[in-house]
């Protein structure tokens, strides 16, 4: 009688577990599933960490904010930020606001913050603000992206010195056999359309400049954390590609973050994108 009613407690207690509703699952690049601690004391080790997000997806950025807060409590004080959702051009206003020099209104009317910024990125923002971190605006500046995309890389002949402070070192290389920049043109029309080719050197001069101003911001000993699009540095390619091109002895952690109708399991098209892998629900309510 005893095993029975112990038998039926276990079965309930199962029952029960399956039931609940997970809203992530991190994974490995293998699709092992390993848990949060086993992640942070992992990517600890890193020299940078890559964060590649979903844009919108607030348990990403939760987890993001969470992350930060636990390198920073647990394994290393000497931390840096970094985001592509801020631009080169505006590091001047955004060391004003961490130095408590600026209220967020103001940083709001001066700074070209994503719409989304209140909600997703100011958190780690004020993080840096109270810790008296270093927040780096990573990205080129948009209106310099968008000359690429419109002429090329010629487009950067047309600026001075004091643009191109903004960007990578030109020239720079790029190869648009990587599969990243390659599964971009042939999805916009393939190669031969200058505009379509245009749109993967746009997508070049971001990843190039982001990892020029991770690295300019980065010493030994310090971990930098850096938040991005998925997109760049999904495989190891885009800014990882440009980080390591740098310098090949630098520990680079990548994460990457997927939607999935099932999060048990990490789909076979999404193993093997990044060192961790984290899979969140595609019913996930978005910030925008």
């Amino acid at each position: 009688m005893k095993k029975f009613v112990l038998l039926l407690i276990t079965a309930f207690t199962l029952v029960s577990f399956k039931s609940d509703k997970d809203a992530y699952q991190i994974f490995d690049q293998n699709g092992k599933k390993i848990d949060y601690d086993k992640l942070l004391k992992e990517i600890s080790e890193a020299d940078i960490i890559m964060f590649g997000e979903l844009h919108n997806n607030p348990i990403i950025h939760w987890l993001q904010f969470e992350v930060t807060k636990d390198i920073y409590s647990q394994y290393n004080e000497f931390l840096a930020l970094g985001a592509e959702m801020y631009e080169a051009d505006n590091q001047l206003v955004i060391n004003e606001y961490l130095g408590g020099h600026l209220d967020y209104k103001t940083l709001e009317k001066e700074a070209k913050l994503w719409p989304n910024d209140n909600t997703d990125y100011r958190p780690l923002l004020d993080f840096a603000r109270e810790n008296q971190l270093t927040f780096v605006a990573t990205n080129i500046p948009r209106r310099y992206a968008a000359m690429v995309h419109k002429e090329g890389f010629r487009a950067f002949n047309d600026l001075n010195d004091e643009a191109k402070k903004y960007i990578a070192p030109i020239p720079f290389e790029y190869d648009d056999k990587l599969p990243g920049y390659a599964n971009m043109i042939k999805m916009m029309g393939g190669h031969g359309n200058n505009k379509v080719e245009n749109m993967a050197r746009a997508q070049a001069s971001k990843d190039a400049t982001m990892a020029h101003f991770i690295l300019k911001n980065w010493t030994k000993g310090k971990t930098f954390i850096h938040y991005n699009g998925a997109y760049h540095s999904m495989n190891y390619e885009g800014i990882v590609w440009y980080l390591k091109k740098a310098n090949p002895d630098l520990k680079v952690a990548t994460i990457h973050a997927v939607e999935q109708a099932d999060i048990s399991e990490l789909a076979e098209e999404n193993k093997s994108t990044a060192h961790y892998i984290i899979a969140v629900p595609e019913t996930m309510t978005k910030t925008h």
